[in-house]
């Protein structure tokens, strides 16, 4: 096992149960643990956001780098790249997760050209696979960095500039092929700055048909290469840009369903932006699973009193199993799995903060799951919301649902009847079960 950056962590952090009084140990998360038909590692199927976890400082949009990570000293970039990886995979083995996450420039630094950065991209993606290999610690997926480099101050794939989004497009094919080289199960297109400041200077339909184009052209790549990998898409309302095209769930299935791309997408549903973008994050999961559209999720949350991307580890118990709800009615996020894109607070300076985050966030959805998992079997909402739309199983309202009656139909069925009286929602009734079962 790795052990060069995390010293004071000598072995796979352990499950010692509820009662445990110990930091460094799992209190809910058993790995092989049977909930349902499955272990609880194949529910949650748990990956690590190298992006924070390992490139972040600390830094935010007031204040300069406050974490001091010793795989940051190196001075030569690929050096220093090195370094943070083998940190990264010696945390990965200490925390017992089996996946990561990566952004291409979090893993391999730009050159002074396109041709070096490429070749940097290479030689860490075999690095990388070494790792994989000797770790057994797997990709969960992979995506561009397409908004950090000031060339996409404008946008990538909606860039007003031809060459600009041919640049990023070229970026893609590199992030597709670095995914498919290390066994990546999925692809993310997130679209940090594919959105507009001002109407003043944006043709937005001629933003949205590039992005379309951009899209497409990647499915066509990930055709010719045989990447046998899920596409993703990753909603956000806002943050860099004033509006994203992508602003949310219910917006983004209607993009791909207008440009005839939703046969080739799913949706990466992240709970920080779902509050940004003014839903709870059990709407988002419920918009995209509803669609049959819901891939993967990025597990964080948000901070209701702050207006911006927090990316706090998850810790609401309410929140996880209602989350847990969703994903276990559609029997899962298949290839797709929990990420946590989350950082430590900027004050959570020691590395071994970085262990107390992840085994916060893992027991957080691993108690929502055992929870979720009661709800669903003791029937304690499903009983009820069946109930309360019985009236569509038979009669006019089965006759409507089928297409056998319409308006003229329903008119003269209306005309038969006495005034409808409409029962109870009994929402508190419902709130105070669930609350029963989070005890």
């Amino acid at each position: 096992m790795l052990s060069k950056y995390f010293r004071n962590v000598e072995k796979p952090i352990p499950f010692e149960g509820k009662g445990s009084k110990n930091p460094l140990a799992f209190k809910y998360y058993n790995k092989e643990q049977r909930v349902g038909a499955k272990t609880m590692s194949e529910h949650l199927r748990f990956s690590v956001a190298y992006w924070h976890s390992f490139m972040g400082t600390g830094s935010d949009m007031f204040g300069s780098a406050s974490l001091a990570r010793e795989w940051h000293k190196p001075a030569a970039p690929l050096d220093r790249a090195k370094a943070t990886m083998e940190a990264a995979f010696e945390f990965f083995q200490k925390l017992g997760i089996d996946y990561y996450c990566f952004h291409d420039r979090d893993i391999a630094p730009e050159g002074e050209t396109f041709s070096e950065t490429c070749r940097n991209l290479e030689t860490m993606v075999q690095y990388a696979k070494q790792l994989q290999k000797d770790t057994g610690v797997k990709l969960l997926w992979g995506t561009a960095n397409l908004f950090s480099n000031p060339i996409y101050s404008q946008g990538a794939g909606t860039s007003p500039s031809a060459h600009v989004m041919a640049l990023a497009g070229a970026q893609v094919k590199n992030a597709l092929d670095a995914t498919k080289e290390l066994g990546g199960e999925n692809y993310v297109f997130w679209g940090g700055r594919e959105g507009y400041e001002t109407l003043l200077n944006t043709d937005i339909r001629q933003e949205q048909q590039q992005m379309a184009r951009f899209l497409s052209m990647a499915v066509d790549y990930k055709r010719a290469i045989g990447f046998g990998g899920q596409f993703l898409i990753e909603p956000k309302p806002a943050e860099p840009t004033k509006h994203q095209y992508d602003s949310d769930a219910a917006a983004t299935l209607n993009f791909l369903r207008q440009y005839e791309l939703l046969d080739h997408f799913k949706l990466n549903i992240e709970a920080n932006h779902a509050t940004l973008a003014g839903h709870t994050f059990e709407h988002e999961l419920a918009v995209a699973s509803a669609a049959g559209k819901l891939g993967s999720v990025d597990a964080n949350r948000g901070d209701l009193l702050l207006g911006w991307d927090t990316d706090q580890f998850p810790t609401d118990l309410y929140s996880t199993t209602m989350a847990m709800i969703v994903i276990l009615n559609q029997n899962g996020l298949g290839s797709g799995g929990l990420n946590f894109d989350a950082k430590v607070r900027r004050s959570s300076t020691d590395p071994l903060d970085l262990f107390y985050a992840h085994i916060g966030g893992m027991d957080s959805f691993a108690r929502g799951l055992l929870i979720a998992q009661r709800i669903i079997d003791e029937k304690v909402l499903s009983a009820f919301i069946a109930g309360r739309y019985s009236s569509f199983g038979s009669g006019i309202g089965a006759q409507m649902m089928s297409g056998k009656a319409g308006l003229a139909d329903v008119e003269k069925w209306v005309l038969t009847q006495p005034h409808p009286v409409l029962p109870s929602g009994r929402q508190e009734m419902l709130e105070n079960m669930v609350n029963d079962y989070l005890q």
